[in-house]
């Protein structure tokens, strides 16, 4: 049995994610399901081992040792793009739409741990089944497994990828035909004049002192060593609560003070962070993480646990459409831009933010453009319910560890 060090895992990880895209790019489904290229190069390796399983050979073995820290750096990015900016931009929509995903995160648990004892499984397996994956896709829901495997959660984190990837497909699927029907039932139409107060504020993605700093490499360099400094107090700050006894993921304390970070050099214009490199370090982050964590995915703990998987998903997808039609649309508006924002909802409460804007995109194609839509959707489903789901998720793994 060959064991690659962890240079030589990553160095694996980075061929396969490379591999990915380009399956991608050359099987139109994929790219219609919005399919992440890590997922599609990891996945491989996994179906590879669990083949070799079978033939009880072993051929490989992986040191992830970089996959903590990958997956502590995405989160941290995250953190940077949390800023009150955007809140004043889209304002009370904004907020509401936030309040909206954060009350069915908590339900998707409810339901998804009402699901787990009727199978005779462990409460937190249906957190695991719920916004765990569903509202935080995969990345979330390997980020949380190993806390879920401690509390007794069995194949925590092969569930978490099987149920995220499957969100991802039904949150492409129910997404544009959900809002379509919406929409034609409701004869809701485009507003005549899309000029709106939001598009006359700032961008989505404000970078007030970016322009100071117009060398790409002095800004990647700034960018990456400001991560590194939340990250490293972040470990501080979450050691501290897990004194407290609180149950939290690594990434916690670095989110935290990735925002504080951001919000000051909004505010005061100290440090002059480019949000575009702190995007691009978190997106690579985000990408190396999932295709390492998926190469040493143990596909084979799932035997046994189809049944609750499916129908749990099958009452998960009803209830996020359900909400969907009530209250998400009475509460947004009742109009055209509702109608698209739901279609993005449903796509990132089920799947990933890619499903949510391939979602509203392709009803935009079709009807005509909804900028409210595009301005709320992407705010809330690309990061701040990231920051909501992973205090609602941390409740219930305290509560029902």
């Amino acid at each position: 049995m060959l064991t690659l060090d962890p240079i030589q895992t990553l160095a694996c990880g980075g061929l396969f994610l490379l591999v990915g895209y380009g399956i991608r790019s050359r099987v139109p489904l994929l790219a219609r399901f919005s399919i992440p290229a890590p997922v599609i190069g990891g996945l491989l390796v996994a179906l590879f081992m669990l083949a070799c399983r079978q033939w009880a050979v072993i051929p490989l073995r992986f040191d992830v040792a970089f996959e903590q820290p990958l997956m502590i750096a995405f989160f941290t990015g995250i953190g940077f793009n949390a800023s009150t900016a955007l809140l004043r931009v889209g304002g009370r929509q904004i907020l509401l739409f936030l309040g909206l995903a954060s009350v069915l995160a908590i339900t998707q648990n409810l339901l998804g741990i009402g699901m787990a004892e009727a199978f005779g499984l462990p409460p937190l397996f249906g957190v695991v089944t719920g916004s765990a994956t569903l509202a935080g896709g995969p990345a979330t829901g390997l980020a949380f497994a190993p806390l879920f495997a401690g509390a007794g959660v069995p194949g925590a984190r092969s569930v978490a990828l099987a149920n995220a990837m499957a969100g991802i497909v039904c949150g492409s699927v129910l997404g544009s035909p959900l809002a379509a029907l919406l929409i034609e039932r409701l004869g809701l139409k485009p507003a005549a004049s899309i000029q709106s107060e939001e598009d006359e504020q700032a961008p989505a993605m404000p970078e007030a002192t970016a322009h100071r700093f117009a060398d790409p490499a002095c800004a990647g360099l700034k960018s990456l060593v400001f991560m590194l400094l939340a990250m490293g107090i972040g470990a501080w700050i979450s050691e501290g609560l897990g004194l407290l006894g609180l149950t939290l993921p690594g990434y916690i304390g670095a989110m935290l003070v990735g925002a504080l970070i951001r919000n000051i050099d909004d505010q005061l214009g100290w440090f002059g962070l480019s949000v575009r490199s702190m995007e691009l370090i978190g997106n690579t982050s985000l990408s190396l993480f999932l295709v390492v964590a998926l190469m040493d995915l143990h596909l084979w703990d799932l035997a046994g646990l189809a049944m609750p998987l499916l129908a749990n998903l099958l009452l998960q997808s009803v209830l996020v459409v359900a909400f969907c039609c009530w209250p998400l649309l009475q509460l947004m508006g009742r109009d055209y831009d509702a109608a698209v924002m739901a279609s993005g909802f449903t796509g990132f409460m089920l799947g990933t933010t890619a499903n949510a804007m391939a979602c509203m995109s392709s009803l935009t194609e079709r009807y005509g453009p909804a900028p409210r839509a595009f301005l709320v959707a992407p705010v809330v489903g690309a990061f701040l319910i990231d920051f909501t789901n992973a205090i609602v998720i941390t409740v219930f793994v305290n509560a029902w560890k």
